[in-house]
């Protein structure tokens, strides 16, 4: 880990893009991308947020050039935050990323948490559970795979897949996953309490840009390895997940673990935003150097004597 530090609720009105703060003599404020992102106030109507939205951006370079300058912030703040916790913190942090197919959850991986030291983080990427992991509750896959101290985790599709591909195609009794929420939110609460600082991302991809992505994949033999005609098949369910996904946001937007929405047609404007999150994240946790528990000059000394 040492090398790390060398690499480089608001209205959904929120999509139709938003007016320009300003701060002094014309200045522009910073964005705080916590607020501006952050999923409105229930009850949440996707079709109003639009999912081709850059708001807080000036355009595709603008955007670019700024999640390339906070790369070397956000691995000096995970550097420290990995240091405390191998030493005396009890903190971690978990991105939840859930979206449709295509909406970008594995451009996530490569281009934002690709700039991280992988030594620093642990990712998941949760299938259907297994046949030991049905014999549970349906949390219990989950708390076994919680960042440990220190470390950023990232989850591919969550727990929220209980609540959402369940709903949709009656895996469980409604009466089931209708219970299902309370319980997300008592979980994440726990969560929050051991020092879990979680950072849920809803990536909001429009029905056309789906199909252009599909399109896409089947126009590029180097790409044929990402479709997956499956994901035809649950585009037929388009309004019943779109349903589903607004009754998470409506159910399960907390203080305690808040959602945020994030436009995913311009996967550019996508790792600005979720590298933002992120960085603001870590800041506000203020990750600290553990001091030493050695005297630092006698070992400074040691070394010199020891040749």
């Amino acid at each position: 880990m040492r090398a790390m530090a060398k690499k480089g609720g608001k209205s959904s009105k929120q999509a139709k893009g938003s007016k320009k703060s300003k701060a002094g003599k014309g200045a522009a404020a910073p964005v705080e991308a916590r607020a501006l992102l952050r999923a409105p106030a229930a009850p949440v109507r996707l079709a109003e947020i639009d999912a081709g939205s850059s708001t807080g951006v000036k355009d595709r370079e603008d955007a670019e050039a700024q999640t390339a300058a906070m790369a070397e912030e956000l691995v000096a703040l995970q550097e420290k935050l990995f240091a405390e916790g191998r030493e005396r913190g009890r903190r971690s942090i978990l991105l939840v990323i859930q979206g449709m197919d295509t909406s970008g959850k594995g451009g996530v991986l490569s281009h934002v948490i690709g700039q991280l030291e992988p030594m620093g983080c642990e990712i998941h990427s949760f299938k259907a559970p297994t046949a030991e992991e049905r014999k549970h509750d349906f949390l219990w896959r989950f708390r076994n795979r919680l960042p440990e101290t220190g470390m950023v985790g990232v989850w591919d599709r969550s727990h929220y897949e209980d609540v959402l591909i369940v709903r949709v195609h009656d895996l469980v009794p409604r009466t089931t996953w209708s219970r299902r929420y309370a319980s997300i939110n008592r979980f994440e609460q726990s969560l929050a309490n051991q020092g879990v600082t979680l950072v849920k991302c809803m990536l909001h991809i429009s029905k056309d840009e789906q199909q252009q992505r599909l399109l896409d994949r089947l126009s590029d033999p180097a790409k044929y390895w990402k479709y997956n005609p499956g994901d035809v098949d649950e585009r037929g369910y388009w309004d019943a997940y779109q349903q589903a996904y607004e009754a998470v946001l409506d159910k399960t937007n907390t203080e305690a673990a808040p959602w945020h929405v994030i436009p995913a047609d311009h996967k550019w404007y996508r790792n600005w935003a979720i590298s933002k999150l992120l960085l603001e994240h870590l800041r506000a946790l203020d990750p600290q150097w553990p001091p030493a528990d050695f005297d630092v000059e006698a070992e400074r000394q040691r070394v010199l004597a020891a040749g």
